[in-house]
C-alpha cells in the first residue's frame, strides 16, 4: 500500500513540477524574470501555491531545456546571453546547418525525408492553431533530425551547444504567427532542396533559415539597437 501510495505522489509531484515549469518559463519569456536573475525557489513556490519540491524540479527541467543555468554552490540563474554573442552563434549555427543539410541532400533515405516532411507538415498544423510552444518543440526536433542524420558526432555536439544558449531568444522569436509561418516556410524549403539531391541549394536553404532566425531575433530583442532591428530583409546569394 505505502509503495502505491509513494508511486502516486511521484505521478503527482511530477505533473505539478510540469505545470511550474510551464509558468516559470512564461515568466522567463515574459521578461518578469529578468536574464541572469536568480531563481529563489522559495519565492517562487509562495508566488505559484506551491511547495519547493515542484519548483526545485521544475528549475532542474528548465536547465535541461537552456533556459536555467546552475552554479555550484551559488544556485540557479536565467541564463544570460547578450545580443552580440547571440548573433554570433546564429552564425556558427548556420555553418552546422548548411553542412548538415548539403549532407542529407546526397545521403538522406526515404525513411529520413518522410520522417522531415511529417515534422513541417505538424509545424504547420501548430502555426494554424497559434500553439507557439508546439511550434517551437517541433521545431527543435526538425533541427535535431537534419543533425542527427546530416553531422557527425562532433557536429551534432557543438550544435547543441550553441543551441542551448539559444532557446530564450528563438522561443521570444516565434511567438509571432508570421515568424512561424515564415520559420516553416524555410524548412519546406530545406527539405525540397533535400528531396531534389541539390547539396548546393541544400546548404543555401539552410544558411538562409538560421540567418531568418537571426533576422527575427534583432526584431524582437529590446537590446538590439533599432537601426539594426530595422534592416531590410535580403535574398539570401546563390552558393557558388
Amino acid at each position: 500500500m505505502t509503495e502505491d501510495v509513494s508511486a502516486l505522489e511521484i505521478v503527482r509531484t511530477r505533473s505539478l513540477a510540469s505545470l511550474v515549469g510551464q509558468e516559470i518559463e512564461a515568466m522567463i519569456l515574459a521578461g518578469n524574470l529578468a536574464a541572469g536573475e536568480r531563481l529563489n525557489e522559495q519565492q517562487l513556490a509562495t508566488r505559484l501555491g506551491v511547495s519547493r519540491g515542484p519548483v526545485r524540479e521544475a528549475v532542474r527541467g528548465l536547465e535541461r531545456s537552456g533556459l536555467v543555468v546552475s552554479v555550484r554552490n551559488q544556485g540557479s540563474y536565467v541564463r544570460s546571453v547578450s545580443a552580440a554573442e547571440a548573433l554570433e552563434i546564429y552564425d556558427l549555427r548556420a555553418a552546422l546547418t548548411g553542412l548538415a543539410c548539403a549532407r542529407l541532400a546526397g545521403e538522406a533515405t526515404a525513411v529520413q525525408r518522410d520522417l522531415l516532411g511529417d515534422l513541417v507538415q505538424r509545424m504547420d498544423a501548430a502555426r494554424e492553431a497559434d500553439a507557439a510552444a508546439a511550434y517551437y518543440a517541433l521545431n527543435l526536433e526538425f533541427h535535431a533530425a537534419l543533425l542527427a542524420h546530416g553531422g557527425g558526432p562532433r557536429a551534432r555536439r557543438l550544435y547543441e551547444d550553441l543551441g542551448n544558449e539559444l532557446h530564450l531568444f528563438r522561443r521570444r522569436a516565434l511567438v509571432e504567427p508570421e515568424n512561424m509561418r515564415e520559420s516553416n516556410a524555410e524548412h519546406a524549403a530545406i527539405l525540397a532542396a533535400i528531396a531534389a539531391g541539390d547539396p548546393a541549394a541544400a546548404r543555401a536553404a539552410g544558411e538562409a533559415h538560421i540567418a531568418g532566425g537571426k533576422r527575427r531575433f534583432r526584431e524582437t530583442d529590446a537590446s538590439t539597437p533599432a537601426e539594426a532591428r530595422a534592416a531590410p530583409k535580403r535574398r539570401p546569394r546563390p552558393a557558388g
